[in-house]
């Protein structure tokens, strides 16, 4: 890591992480450094037993796989302990206040993890409620804002096969049909506000009606201008393709139709096509990376030809979910302490 932005790792020590925004370029930079560092004992089989002893509470109101077993495991190579909490069988589920759920888990625990995305306009004012009562720090699994773990470990991917400085490249961040469920708008719209701050210019493609929440966007905006970058809009897969360097095509919901799933996901069906196959990756560069936070639709986001070809970086991205996750938990939890 370049020395220039090289911080005090104990000013992180108690720190939330709710949206990458919230941390400057320094502190993002040296969650990115800890995990490189982490990702290399882990290879080199070298112990990193950094919160020996220490709780972590991850309190989830959706189904979960990459995050929950990177989270899971990362505390069990950390020496602590993570216990998962299923919010229907918690007394979330009748409706404990915030107040008193990041009060109570402050008191036995050392750290908060809560996953809540499903709920345009709920889950980020509902974990900032929480994090305003818990006096450990609250780490964001995904809520209807921002997926900041997720896209840490996309920008640590990028940065394994594109090199440090990302001045310049293009990301095509679309929509993509997939029939399974409704799914948030928080990966889009966390790509949108944390690449350009690193100079890296995205532009966004979607069906009409698949608007990304327009507060979150003006925000992804200022960031990149901050940053010397763009974002910019695609009436089309092939028009955001054009060009790219990483192509990111997952599906999303619609942000007004939530809570009429069935139906959404049927008026969704008219859009089919927009599927990531080799015809269309062929429009971006000959070296572009296909990447996905997954779990994907085979045969609908994506084909398998895409998915399991050679331009594929899903496993490695996947990967680095355990490493960017332990980074953040060994800095807030006090693990340099």
């Amino acid at each position: 890591m370049n020395a220039a932005v090289a911080i005090d790792r104990n000013v992180l020590v108690g720190r939330d992480f709710i949206e990458t925004i919230d941390w400057s370029m320094e502190e993002i930079e040296e969650a990115l450094g800890v995990a490189g560092e982490l990702k290399a004992a882990k290879k080199q089989g070298r112990p990193h037993r950094l919160l020996p002893d220490k709780t972590l509470y991850m309190l989830f109101l959706d189904k979960s796989t990459r995050t929950r077993n990177a989270f899971e495991t990362g505390m069990t190579q950390l020496g602590g302990h993570a216990i998962f909490l299923d919010a229907d069988k918690t007394q979330v589920a009748h409706g404990e206040s915030p107040k008193d759920t990041g009060i109570i888990l402050s008191r036995y625990g050392d750290g908060i993890a809560i996953r809540h995305d499903l709920a345009p306009y709920e889950g980020n004012a509902w974990m900032r409620e929480i994090a305003r009562w818990a006096d450990i720090p609250l780490i964001n699994l995904q809520c209807d804002v921002d997926h900041p773990t997720q896209t840490l470990a996309d920008l640590m991917t990028v940065r394994e096969k594109r090199g440090h400085d990302l001045r310049g490249l293009r990301v095509a961040v679309t929509w993509a049909y997939a029939p399974s469920y409704a799914r948030p708008l928080s990966v889009p719209q966390g790509l949108a506000t944390l690449l350009p701050r690193f100079g890296i210019d995205v532009v966004i493609a979607h069906p009409p009606g698949f608007d990304l929440m327009p507060e979150v966007m003006e925000k992804a905006q200022a960031a990149a201008r901050e940053g010397g970058a763009s974002i910019t809009y695609a009436d089309s897969m092939e028009d955001a393709f054009e060009g790219a360097d990483v192509v990111y095509p997952k599906s999303w919901g619609r942000l007004d139709a939530f809570g009429e799933e069935s139906k959404a996901l049927a008026e969704s069906g008219a859009y089919s096509d927009w599927i990531c196959d080799a015809r269309r990756l062929a429009i971006a560069k000959p070296d572009a990376l296909y990447m996905h936070c997954l779990p994907a639709d085979r045969g609908r986001e994506v084909t398998d030809e895409v998915i399991d070809g050679p331009h594929s970086v899903v496993f490695d991205e996947a990967e680095n979910r355990l490493h960017t996750g332990k980074a953040l938990l060994a800095l807030t939890m006090g693990g340099f302490a």
